[in-house]
């Protein structure tokens, strides 16, 4: 074994393919830009408490712990995000009609217009690289964006209604 040599090629991690390497670089301009977006609140939530309001404002008035799941959160987790949402005026609890031990939350007009603002400065952010791009250089960037997201599939659904909605 003393005489066995390791091929330089093999004694270093292999890198992405070009293509991967370049979707890698692309997600994180994404998530630079998301990262912008909530920027714009002044640090009036967390990324953490921005993802909850998002997939809330999505379902509406749910039990915490449908919440909880749509997160795919520990309960104990959610009702920590839930009590400095409400503190800031973002969400509201309540209780069930039928059972009132079951506690409810939905976002308040504060959590709906924080939500508006950030998607709203994420739009811009978007329209500002796209509007740099050659006209078909974009519609290009567009299809294969559409043609990728399709092809997700589940990951696609998880990042819009998930773990990762931002």
């Amino acid at each position: 074994m003393a005489g066995v040599q390791i091929p330089p090629e093999l004694s270093r991690p292999v890198g992405p393919r070009a293509d991967v390497a370049a979707f890698e670089l692309l997600s994180q301009a994404l998530v630079g830009i998301t990262t912008q977006s909530l920027e714009a609140l002044h640090g009036a939530v967390t990324v953490s408490q921005f993802r909850l309001l998002r997939v809330l404002d999505g379902l509406g008035r749910v039990p915490s712990s449908t919440l909880a799941t749509a997160l795919t959160t520990a309960a104990s987790s959610v009702t920590r995000l839930v009590d400095k949402l409400v503190d800031g005026g973002f969400v509201a609890r309540g209780s069930d009609a039928s059972s009132r031990s079951i506690v409810t939350v939905e976002v308040t007009a504060a959590g709906h217009a924080v939500v508006r603002d950030v998607l709203e400065r994420r739009q811009a952010l978007l329209r500002a690289v796209l509007d740099a791009m050659e006209p078909a250089e974009r519609d290009q960037a567009a299809i294969a964006a559409v043609r990728f997201a399709h092809l997700a599939g589940d990951a696609l659904a998880a990042g819009a209604n998930g773990v990762g909605a931002l």
